[in-house]
């Protein structure tokens, strides 16, 4: 525990640092507030449902809107595969906007891998996404194949996560536990040259178990975000430098035993 302040505050500080040149820098402060669930379909299959409320100044303006639903299947008891469908939308916001022609909509495919292990106390969950995006106009509809109006890219990410129960050597019902995780996100394909790095998330904090399928948790957020398009006056790369929270809740269901 005396590790885990001076860690925590040093998330944002990279975020500060003078911009290079010929690269524009945008600060942001965000509050992201998640809803996840696993919904069990006997002892293999699974449903995830997910919705995340991303804003702008902790909470006061959008900074987009995330729908998810898909299935996972356990192979093995560490060994885990998943797909689904997300919806997203994007809203204008910061000095540099990337939805500066209005909001518009993101549909996405992924299929995943996760690893689960441990080391004493720590449990760790590595997991490699895929990810076929379609990112739209604003008010994009009709045919994800209508190349005007939707472009197609390609993402991949990896995830590491880091878990450790806070009051013995394993997680019960009503205890504290650490929660990080850092994901990097890296875009792929034909087009893709000098905007290879998309994205990188770096976040710890607290989570607290009130039972096996019902978890809360807070953590400090730091997001660095890279704009698939340069700006439009200077053609410079924008990056996104955003810092703020990420409040969860976890809530399980067992829909057939």
């Amino acid at each position: 525990m005396k590790y885990l302040l001076p860690l925590l505050l040093l998330l944002p500080l990279g975020a500060r640092a003078q911009s290079p040149a010929g690269r524009i820098d945008d600060f942001n402060r965000i509050g992201w507030y998640v809803y996840e669930g696993d919904h069990r379909l006997g002892p293999r299959l699974t449903v995830h449902t997910e919705y995340q409320a991303r804003r702008t100044g902790f909470i006061t303006g959008w900074q987009q809107s995330l729908l998810r639903g898909g299935v996972g299947y356990q192979v093995l008891p560490r060994l885990k595969l998943g797909g689904g469908y997300t919806f997203l939308s994007t809203h204008p916001y910061g000095a540099h906007p990337t939805a500066d022609a209005g909001t518009f909509p993101e549909k996405r495919f992924y299929e995943d891998v996760t690893l689960t292990d441990s080391l004493g106390r720590v449990g760790l969950a590595h997991r490699l996404r895929l990810e076929q995006r379609y990112v739209g106009v604003p008010g994009a509809s009709g045919p994800l194949g209508n190349d005007a109006v939707w472009q197609r890219q390609n993402r991949i990410r990896y995830q590491l996560a880091v878990q450790v129960p806070l009051q013995g050597a394993a997680l019960d019902d009503n205890e504290w536990y650490f929660t990080a995780f850092d994901e990097v996100f890296l875009n792929f394909g034909r087009d893709i040259t000098t905007n290879v790095f998309n994205q990188n998330r770096l976040a710890a904090g607290l989570g607290y178990q009130v039972s096996e399928d019902f978890r809360l948790e807070l953590q400090f957020l730091n997001q660095i975000t890279q704009h698939y398009d340069p700006d439009p006056a200077t053609r410079f790369p924008v990056f996104e430098f955003n810092n703020g929270f990420r409040l969860g809740v976890t809530y399980n269901l067992t829909l057939i035993e």
